[in-house]
């Protein structure tokens, strides 16, 4: 082989290698800083690690909003229609958080039956929800795609 064409081979191996390398470490990094949708039912059925952020999706259950005395402390329900999760969020709660409603919390699990949450997203208009949230639901047989749930 000539020796210009050798150092041409030599040097797009390199330049191969190290995009190979790059690509790899950008894919391990965003995999790692990924946040995941879990529904109430997928903690008691995956093994999710404690402390490792996510998003719970469902629907907070109707008579599980409790509110602290004093401060902003509250603790929920988040529901998705098989399965049940209690959520203690310390902060302001979004002007459209009720109870029977959408809602995506992001936090992590203290234990299989607490989660933590640190940002609570409720749905924005009537017929808006998530569609992560939507997709659970109707797996569930709680919601349908006119944003009404099972039952109305």
């Amino acid at each position: 082989m000539h020796p210009t064409r050798k150092r041409r081979m030599i040097g797009l191996l390199v330049i191969l290698i190290g995009v190979g390398l790059a690509s790899a470490v950008t894919i391990y990094s965003l995999r790692q800083n990924m946040l995941f949708f879990v529904s109430p039912s997928d903690i008691g059925e995956q093994d999710l690690p404690m402390g490792r952020e996510f998003r719970l999706g469902g629907l907070v259950e109707p008579g599980s909003v409790r509110r602290a005395a004093n401060g902003l402390a509250v603790r929920f329900t988040v529901t998705d229609g098989v399965a049940a999760v209690t959520v203690d969020y310390d902060g302001i709660l979004p002007d459209l958080f009720r109870e029977g409603q959408g809602v995506i919390a992001r936090g992590q699990l203290q234990t299989r039956e607490l989660f933590v949450a640190r940002e609570v997203l409720a749905k924005h208009d009537e017929n808006y929800m998530p569609p992560e949230v939507a997709e659970a639901l109707e797996e569930k047989g709680m919601h349908n795609k006119s944003g009404q749930g099972a039952d109305g």
